[in-house]
């Protein structure tokens, strides 16, 4: 049997949008993107967002519009994908990577606290694999400090998501979303930020196109041309109409979907509770955005398993190796393994299975009773 590792819910019925947008003046951002955002704003309940062509250019505006500079630091995980520390170094800035909780693989307030600085300008806690960070205790910690920290979600996992009834935004100074190809809403590229600071926002809109003052529709929003100007740095982060056209409809069925994940998800965590194989802990109080299902397993066997699990048919990954075991930090910093103990472990140990809606029972079945095989041989070998 071939069970992919994830197979996208977009249809041809989905080209119709497209379409209404080639039918317009605008292919780059225009009145689409302007819906799609006010449709955000009323989803996080929040005032502004904007949407962005990447996870990654949106942090680095954001982090423009923070003024986060050469020098300053700033607090990210150990365990989370690279772009999260990436965009940290691609300004200048030093990414202080913290371990993180041996269970549910998230940053933890403790650990942030340890490694604050006088140099600290900002926090990025990643929801990662779909639950929260604990955003209100990270919030508090910041509040008590004289130190200017901003608040910076990563949200890449986590757009339908919750801690306590509360949704990403409501903490922070910006949350981050993407829209990547493999993401719970995709448009194949793309991303959204959101806050509540009206100063950062007004930044945004330029740090998000350049720097410039007025975008493309702006410019000629009176019938003729509008002069622009350049105030601050910025990047070219904006989200044509073309692929934001694609996002209204997921948005509205974002629940819908993620009910069909959840179902798999406990399937999953049912069937591994009596085998060699961990999962991430749940949160109490938590909605789990079921972005990703990881699973560890011996660290000795992990990568033979990934072989296996190709040979079988199944698609599967590596969400994520640690960050300061790849080459370019562990050469920048000095690094070792045994720094962030817990991000370590983990890193060694992860695969991530199948996950989406359009999974049946029947292929999921054939997943678990693979690993069932694989991890029972590596008990086999450990009694003998």
């Amino acid at each position: 049997m071939q069970v992919a590792f994830y197979k996208h819910e977009l249809t041809a019925n989905d080209a119709q949008p497209i379409a209404d947008v080639l039918a317009t003046p605008f292919l780059t951002s225009g009145p689409v993107g302007k819906k799609v955002e006010a449709q955000m704003e009323d989803f996080f309940n929040v005032r502004h967002a904007l949407l962005t062509n990447s996870w990654t250019n949106g942090a680095i505006a954001a982090l423009l519009a923070l003024g986060i500079k050469s020098g300053d630091e700033v607090i990210v995980p150990a365990m989370t994908f690279i772009a999260s520390a990436n965009v940290v170094e691609i300004l200048g800035a030093t990414p202080v990577l913290v371990d993180v909780d041996p269970d549910t693989q998230l940053m933890r307030v403790s650990d942030i606290e340890s490694a604050l600085s006088e140099k600290t300008r900002a926090i990025i806690p990643v929801h990662l694999y779909g639950q929260m960070c604990d955003m209100k205790a990270i919030a508090e910690l910041v509040k008590s400090r004289k130190e200017n920290i901003a608040i910076i979600e990563d949200c890449a996992h986590n757009f339908e998501g919750e801690l306590n009834g509360e949704k990403p935004g409501k903490y922070s100074d910006v949350a981050i979303f993407s829209f990547y190809a493999t993401k719970n809403i995709a448009c194949g590229e793309g991303g959204a930020i959101i806050t509540n600071n009206d100063e950062v926002f007004e930044n945004l809109k330029q740090t998000r196109l350049h720097g410039m003052s007025a975008g493309a529709a702006d410019r000629f929003k009176t019938g003729s041309y509008n002069h622009w100007d350049m105030e601050q740095l910025g990047v070219k982060a904006n989200l044509p109409d073309l692929l934001a056209a694609l996002l209204p409809d997921q948005i509205d069925k974002v629940y819908d979907r993620l009910a069909k994940r959840t179902i798999l998800a406990d399937r999953y965590r049912k069937a591994f509770a009596n085998m060699d194989v961990k999962c991430i802990s749940q949160i109490d109080g938590a909605l789990n955005a079921q972005h990703l299902f990881p699973i560890g397993v011996d660290a000795n066997i992990r990568d033979e398993v990934l072989t296996k699990l190709g040979e079988s048919g199944i698609g599967a990954t590596v969400n994520y190796r640690a960050i300061h075991t790849l080459t370019f930090y562990k050469e920048k910093y000095g690094f070792k393994s045994s720094d962030f103990p817990n991000a370590n472990a983990w890193g060694n140990s992860a695969i991530s299975l199948p996950l989406y809606p359009s999974l049946t029972f029947a292929e999921q079945d054939y997943v678990i009773e693979t690993i069932k095989k694989l991890t029972a041989k590596k008990l086999e070998k450990a009694a003998s």
